[in-house]
């Protein structure tokens, strides 16, 4: 049997799948949902912003800056935590005047515990408020974001309120590589279903999350996912299968400011958690290179090398998926037409993941900044 022949019933399998994800998976592909500004007269509880910072002099000042120029009504405090930098971190941040701003100086991480989530940890164990923000070091918010994040949670009755902040695009890496990692994050955790109370599906972005301090505690606080290393995803399962109440959206209101230069910086923060994601499982790696494959990499190659019904079929399922990927780029300002690149753009994910079991494998674990982690994958 030749090779066009033996592409129809792959090509057929690709159009059904691209039919179910198109009007059963959540509507995945469309540009998620964005808080409006928080109502005048919004309760404004007390709300301490929790930084953990290791090694970002370049940023945070910046970061520490549009925090403390929040227009929020309330009263709050940012608790930057020092996670033993070895630059000039601390320095930038005493060099802010402002009394609502504790640097917290981090001990070494406790065995057992991700450094991130140490740092967190203290951060939290200093809190005295109702509601945290836990955000990055290398996140800029404008004025009235972190009302918009408290007006959601307290009117909805929220426990846990996460952004997706706009990530960097400039570079020509950026451009083609950065959008799909936001699509792809869609496809797994698409944000209509995790913000169905009803549904298991849970999520967050670990750039921006908003929780109640009370309920952080019942589920067993950081120390519950102190092993974690895909934490801000065990968090929003854990709050969610205890009954409480969780929102995903994108945002604006903050920007990342960490650049990615080039493909193998991209490559390096995929391959960081990939094989995590996949909870280290060699037959869930070798599901979702087929999975992939039949999705994304099979229907351009049946609509350029089959014949036929298995020609058609392809090119089907190739304009679904171009279609599904034009939402992603029109966030970022580009042009539609980079939705026919994204089989390439998927492959080179692909390769990033297969490289994440690799470095495993090897001995090599994740690695960030300058830490190496052998942590647990999420529950």
């Amino acid at each position: 049997m030749t090779v066009p022949a033996l592409l129809s019933v792959p090509a057929l399998l690709s159009v059904l799948a691209w039919l179910y994800l198109w009007l059963l998976h959540g509507r995945f592909w469309q540009d998620g949902p964005e808080l409006p500004p928080a109502p005048p007269g919004a309760p404004a509880p007390d709300v301490d912003i929790i930084v953990p910072a290791r090694n970002e002099a370049e940023t945070v000042a910046a970061v520490l800056r549009s925090l403390l120029a929040q227009t929020y009504a309330g009263r709050f405090r940012v608790l930057l935590v020092d996670d033993r930098s070895t630059d000039a971190t601390a320095a930038e941040a005493r060099a802010i005047p402002d009394p609502r701003l504790t640097l917290i100086p981090g001990d070494d991480p406790a065995p057992g515990w991700s450094g991130k989530l140490w740092a967190v940890q203290q951060g939290v164990a200093a809190s005295q408020a109702p509601l945290l923000l836990l955000t990055d070091a290398d996140i800029v918010h404008a004025p009235d974001h972190l009302a918009r994040l408290v007006a959601k949670l307290t009117r909805d009755r929220l426990d846990l309120v996460s952004e997706m902040v706009a990530l960097n695009c400039a570079s020509a890496a950026e451009r083609w590589l950065v959008p799909a990692f936001v699509y792809f994050f869609q496809l797994l955790y698409p944000f209509a279903l995790v913000n169905d109370p009803t549904c298991r599906v849970a999520a967050a972005a670990g750039g921006t999350m908003l929780v109640r301090a009370e309920k952080l505690a019942a589920i067993g606080g950081i120390a519950g996912l102190r092993g974690a290393l895909i934490d801000d995803v065990t968090l929003a399962r854990r709050i969610k299968r205890a009954g409480g109440g969780i929102w995903l959206g994108h945002t604006t209101r903050a920007t990342s400011q960490r650049p990615y230069p080039g493909a193998a910086d991209i490559w390096r923060m995929v391959a960081r958690t990939a094989f995590v994601q996949l909870r280290y499982s060699w037959l869930w790696l070798t599901g979702c290179v087929a999975g992939l494959g039949l999705v994304f990499l099979v229907p351009p190659l049946a609509a350029l090398a089959g014949h036929g019904a298995a020609r058609w079929l392809g090119a089907l399922a190739y304009v679904a998926m171009a279609a599904s990927f034009v939402p992603s780029l029109r966030r970022f300002g580009l042009s539609a037409w980079r939705a026919l690149a994204l089989p390439l753009v998927a492959a080179f994910y692909l390769a990033a993941t297969i490289g994440s079991a690799i470095d495993h494998a090897r001995g090599r674990g994740v690695r960030w900044k300058g830490r190496a982690y052998t942590g647990e994958p999420s529950p």
